[in-house]
């Protein structure tokens, strides 16, 4: 029966199987054995077929519950909705007189992570320095987590530099910590003096200059893994995917594409999500509808739903992504915050008004509440279509702050139709929250010149001139061959920019031939 019972365990794949085999466990008057009753609980607690609180409670009719159980308890809640429960365990857990282990802290550690509060986190490295585990590599190892996640750089570096022996896990952390913090100098200096790497080294300093914003820059790291590190595995390539589609580097995109099925990676719906996403955003539509057509509704969920129905939206085609959202549903999908941004983006696109209203109100409706990003998106659905004054009443009534994104919304729509009072005090709210952003004072600058209001043009480039905020060199891209080449006007940087500009002065030179040929032929013209 003991067996039996075990074996039955191991294969729950549900909460109302595992309230069964609980109701077995109690009949057979096993409750208090200790193989099954741990566990009974590590399955309530950490498995997709349990409840921490069913778990909390079944661990409560435990006669005397050892070490293991308890922790088995603080890990669950420090994964749950609820990390704080993690704490309130912990302290009924010294209450009882039970000491913790080397497993007790880390769990404790990634609660205080989650809740991002290094107080609390710094709370348990105090007590387990004082129980004499400040030389145990798992423990210093999430502590150095904990505090990066809190964005406490300083203390978690202190907390590397005293371990006396230190694992790749160790170092992989202090790498990871320096990504989540922003500073990517750091964080490759750790990388190169890393005595060894594997795929999560790679991997975290990838990923840390995607997060970061820093698009060619992965791109590279991620050609000099393919020559001197590991392979790669999902989450490296999810986050090499998310560098072509910020870059719009197709052909790069289409290489990792192939990486993925020539190295046997396993194609998992996080993975199917980027390449929907990254083939949308480099605009080849067809190919992202290749990859979401690849995936039975039955094994899709939300985010992949998402990343299709926005990248339609994006390329103006407002028809098939509304159809989509409506296939979504007859698949059982539920909408999230996010699927509701991507449809008022296709709505702006279309011009479809009405229905904007209509998902707009839905957020409410599904007991969502509205983020300053669906209100940016209805305000940029009125402009755009023309009802600029209503645009500016609904804004006024928000219960949010105005962000940049959304006065940026209303000042387009106030340019295309010609509101410049509107569009004046539009552009001086956007200068009092960017004061530092150079497209804002252009933008005003612009206003009040295509009024001819010259004096205040003049006005709005000294004030900038003054506050030392520099106009940023636009740029542009171009993916030759799958490499990408960037460019401001007049660059001579590339080592054939003489030849280039050689043939460009050609090309025009023989456009403007052919202008005046057809002026010859056609003086209509």
């Amino acid at each position: 029966m003991f067996q039996a019972l075990i074996n039955v365990l191991v294969k729950c794949k549900s909460f109302s199987e595992l309230k069964q085999i609980h109701a077995l466990v109690i009949t057979f008057g096993l409750r208090h054995d200790s193989p099954i009753s741990s566990k009974l609980l590590s399955l309530a607690a950490l498995s997709g077929a349990g409840n921490i609180d069913y778990a909390y409670r079944l661990f409560s009719t435990l006669p005397a519950p050892r070490v293991f159980d308890w922790n088995t308890v603080i890990r669950g809640y420090s994964i749950s909705k609820n990390p704080n429960k993690s704490f309130s365990v912990f302290i009924k857990m010294l209450r009882a007189g039970v000491f913790p282990d080397y497993l007790t802290y880390p769990f404790l550690a990634k609660a205080s992570a989650r809740l991002l509060k290094p107080e609390l986190g710094g709370a348990i490295h105090g007590h387990a320095l004082k129980n004499g585990f400040q030389l145990d590599k798992f423990i210093n190892n999430s502590l150095i987590h904990m505090y990066s996640s809190c964005h406490d750089i300083v203390y978690a570096r202190r907390v590397f530099d005293e371990m006396p022996m230190k694992n790749i896990v160790s170092w992989n952390a202090m790498l990871d910590g320096y990504a989540k913090c922003g500073d990517m100098a750091s964080a490759r200096q750790v990388f190169d003096l890393m005595p060894q790497r594997d795929v999560v080294s790679w991997s975290c300093l990838i990923d840390g200059y995607v997060k970061n914003g820093d698009h060619k820059e992965a791109l590279a790291i991620f050609a000099e893994m393919l020559v001197l590190g590991p392979k790669a595995n999902e989450v490296t390539m999810v986050s090499v995917l998310c560098a072509c589609a910020h870059l719009g580097a197709l052909d790069q995109g289409r290489s990792m594409h192939c990486y993925v099925m020539d190295n046997g990676l396993q194609m998992t719906l996080v993975l199917r999500t980027s390449l929907v996403d990254m083939y949308a955003k480099c605009g080849a539509i067809e190919e992202a509808l290749y990859v979401f057509r690849g995936v039975s509704n039955g094994k899709a969920d939300v985010l992949f739903w998402n990343a299709m129905i926005g990248g339609l939206a994006i390329h103006g085609l407002v028809n098939e992504s509304l159809e989509l959202f409506i296939e979504m549903q007859i698949a059982g999908i539920l909408p999230d915050e996010i699927t509701y941004l991507c449809l008022l983006s296709a709505c702006a696109h279309g011009g479809l008004v009405k229905e904007a209203w209509y998902f707009f109100e839905c957020l409410g409706k599904h007991g969502m509440t509205p983020k300053s990003e669906h209100y940016a998106c209805m305000v940029d659905v009125l402009a755009r279509a023309g009802q600029v004054a209503e645009a500016y009443q609904f804004l006024c009534e928000m219960p949010v702050e105005p962000s940049s994104s959304l006065l940026g919304a209303l000042l387009n729509g106030c340019l295309i139709y010609g509101k410049s009072d509107l569009a004046e005090i539009v552009g001086r709210k956007l200068i009092e929250l960017d004061p530092d952003h150079d497209g804002r004072y252009i933008g005003l600058s612009n206003i009040y010149a295509a009024v001819k209001r010259w004096k205040e043009a003049r006005t709005m480039r000294e004030a900038m001139e003054r506050r030392g905020v520099k106009k940023s060199a636009g740029f542009s891209c171009v993916e030759i061959s799958g490499t990408l080449y960037s460019f401001i006007a007049h660059d001579e940087t590339h080592p054939n920019s003489k030849q280039i500009y050689e043939i460009l002065e050609f090309i025009v030179s023989q456009m403007k031939l052919d202008v005046h040929k057809d002026i010859q032929e056609y003086p209509s013209l």
